[in-house]
């Protein structure tokens, strides 16, 4: 990290409770990636960071580094956004779990950045949910060097062909099988969709929530999120 960071693009993630007055929050940015930030006195009520360190809306933050936390020094509102609610609010919450468990700190993807923003203004403006999701979870495991495999049998390198079954392994990508059912089973016309990011068909939805699932539990290693158990009773999200 510099030494200083002035009005830098970010997102707050999660924040919590520090000493009496304070905050420790952590927060996604354009240039410096996920970072671990206090907000000294930002519980204070005349804070001029009271009610701006708000999840979900673009900010525009400056601080200090710091060995382990940096010193947040100033933020303010980066424009307006309409606000998430109901289910897509859980799906944001979501989406930010995803990121606090799988992105290091100070490792930079402006893309992704970019990928964040854009899935927080769909779900805002109503788009299909559960399209919104695989699209945002493919790009990050992209970005951290895990991209899956969609097109190509993972043994022979031929093409995927839509009418055929796959079993999928996480560490290769997708193997020709005869079975039909099973939890890494895909159909090629699924992988095909992924893809190629259209969801509309209701098969396909189902097993890309199945495959990116288990996708994102091999990189987990064990680590439950809390969010995707609650999406799970609203919906098969």
């Amino acid at each position: 990290m510099r030494p200083r960071a002035e009005f830098e693009e970010g997102f707050v993630l999660h924040s919590f409770a520090y000493k009496e007055t304070s905050l420790i929050v952590e927060a996604f940015t354009r240039r410096h990636g996920r970072i671990g930030l206090l907000a000294r006195g930002a519980r204070r009520p005349r804070s001029a960071m009271r009610g701006v360190l708000l999840a979900f809306h673009p900010l525009r933050m400056s601080w200090s580094a710091g060995a382990e936390l940096g010193t947040l020094l100033q933020v303010e509102w980066g424009g307006g956004r309409r606000a998430l609610a109901g289910t897509a609010l859980m799906c944001g919450f979501y989406i930010n779990e995803l990121l606090l468990r799988l992105l290091p700190r100070d490792d930079a993807h402006e893309s992704l950045f970019d990928a964040y923003a854009g899935s927080l203004a769909r779900l805002a403006a109503g788009e299909a949910r559960a399209a919104v999701l695989r699209g945002f979870e493919l790009r990050m495991l992209a970005e951290l060097g895990y991209a899956p495999m969609l097109e190509r049998e993972a043994a022979s390198g031929a093409p995927v062909e839509p009418a055929r079954n796959y079993a999928y392994e996480p560490d290769r990508g997708p193997v020709e099988t005869r079975r039909s059912e099973g939890e890494t089973v895909i159909s090629g016309r699924t992988l095909l969709d992924m893809a190629a990011d259209n969801y509309d068909n209701p098969r396909t939805r189902e097993q890309a929530r199945r495959l990116t699932r288990a996708l994102i539990a091999e990189r987990l290693g064990g680590q439950q999120l809390h969010t995707r158990a609650v999406l799970a009773e609203l919906q098969d999200l």
